[in-house]
């Protein structure tokens, strides 16, 4: 949340095999529109500042938003934090995720 804020811009990537990645960012634009696009190994989510402000407050899980594509169709696109997981996993680290909000229902 902090880069996205201060840098605009989160990118990650997953390997599937040498020399083969998909990467996936993160961006702020201004205007008032979320948007993604597509392109040969990046698909690259555009968020408004105003919203990636709002989502930075606790209560704010997720953001949304449709895209119309050519023919009439619509993407749905759906940004979430990611939560520490209520059982914990031996293999994986958790340690840079949100706080799980029903840890204090247990």
């Amino acid at each position: 949340m902090a880069q996205i804020r201060s840098k605009g811009v989160v990118r990650q990537h997953v390997a599937f095999g040498p020399g083969r990645r998909l990467s996936y960012e993160l961006c702020t634009v201004a205007g008032d529109r979320v948007g993604a696009s597509f392109d040969e190994e990046c698909i690259r989510i555009t968020l408004p500042l105003a919203v990636v402000e709002r989502w930075q407050a606790p209560d704010e899980v997720s953001i949304r938003g449709e895209q119309e594509l050519p023919g009439g169709e619509r993407l749905k696109i759906l940004v979430e934090k990611d939560f520490q997981c209520l059982v914990p996993r031996e293999d994986e680290d958790q340690s840079g995720l949100f706080p799980n909000p029903q840890t204090s229902e247990l």
